[in-house]
């Protein structure tokens, strides 16, 4: 039997890249699926009923069960209708994928207080909107999956990206407060981090030599990679999998450690700052990294 017979399924930002391939898999694994996206810009500008009904169409043409819906995460009302439309469509809901997203990058300095929450709405404040209105389904059922999409941007911070960065590991905040706060109810919550070429990332400059060969290695890393750990996650299979950030890059999937405590030195009469500077920090240097030495440690962009 596939792996999500039966259960129904919400894909925020369904339409195209990730969402679509995602929304396909679930699809071929028994899930009726639920299509949101409502075919704004890679910015989050104007709007197009297109994408999903593509999507929904191409699953129904294959057998499967899907409907699609246009609201808007960043609102909590449209947010809403999205998990009204699978419960009324198809009778219940199962699990939710929070991969809707827009960019706006600029260097930080430069950035807008409109771009700034632009992108905190549609990235946190919609996985926030569409998470509250399915938990009251999910606690009714004792049951229930919530897959948030996060980002290395996130979790190690990129350039030009302050308000995606912040956004994305709100998330990871949100996710495991979620998954302490539900787990009494059965219901489990985990976030992926995904590398996947799209029509996000093709923003990504490409001038230099070495930038293209980096754009070059990011489009072979195709966005139905990051669907089979999804559709696992959406399952029965992974009722003890919660709390955790994984990250698929190609045919790799990682583990991301927590944040936790490297080292500690305690000061019997306290610290000043003159202490800190002459004793504390030069014991504390060698655990020190900068933000692109980690993310050049943890992802290399050679794709494995």
């Amino acid at each position: 039997m596939a792996m999500l017979e039966g259960k129904v399924v919400a894909v925020t930002g369904g339409g195209r890249g990730v969402g679509r391939e995602i929304a396909l898999l679930c699809a071929a694994h028994g899930a009726a699926v639920v299509v949101n996206d409502p075919g704004v810009s890679g910015g989050g500008e104007g709007g197009d009923a297109g994408p999903a009904q593509q999507t929904v169409d191409d699953i129904i043409a294959a057998g499967g069960r899907a409907y699609a819906n246009l609201a808007s995460v960043a609102d909590p009302a449209g947010a809403t209708t999205i998990i009204e439309d699978a419960v009324r469509q198809f009778g219940r809901i199962d699990a939710v994928v929070n991969n809707a997203g827009i960019l706006r990058d600029t260097i930080w300095h430069k950035m807008s207080h409109e771009d700034w929450r632009a992108v905190i709405d549609v990235h946190l404040n919609g996985s926030f909107n569409v998470s509250k209105a399915a938990t009251p389904y999910f606690r009714d059922q004792q049951s229930g999956s919530f897959i948030h999409f996060t980002s290395t941007s996130g979790l190690v911070g990129n350039i030009g990206q302050a308000n995606y960065s912040a956004a994305k590991l709100g998330i990871v905040g949100l996710s495991q407060s979620i998954a302490l706060d539900m787990a009494r109810a059965g219901v489990r919550s985990n976030c992926i981090a995904p590398f996947a070429w799209s029509r996000m990332i093709a923003s990504i400059p490409a001038e230099t030599p070495e930038q293209k060969a980096r754009v070059e290695k990011f489009k072979s890393m195709s966005a139905d990679k990051i669907a089979p750990l999804v559709v696992y996650l959406a399952s029965d299979a992974s009722a003890q999998v919660t709390n955790q950030i994984f990250s698929v890059r190609k045919n790799e999937i990682v583990l991301f450690s927590k944040p936790r405590p490297v080292r500690s030195m305690a000061k019997a009469e306290g610290w000043t700052p003159e202490t800190i500077a002459d004793e504390l920090i030069p014991a504390f240097q060698p655990s020190f990294a900068r933000a692109d030495e980690v993310s050049a440690h943890v992802f290399p962009y050679d794709p494995i």
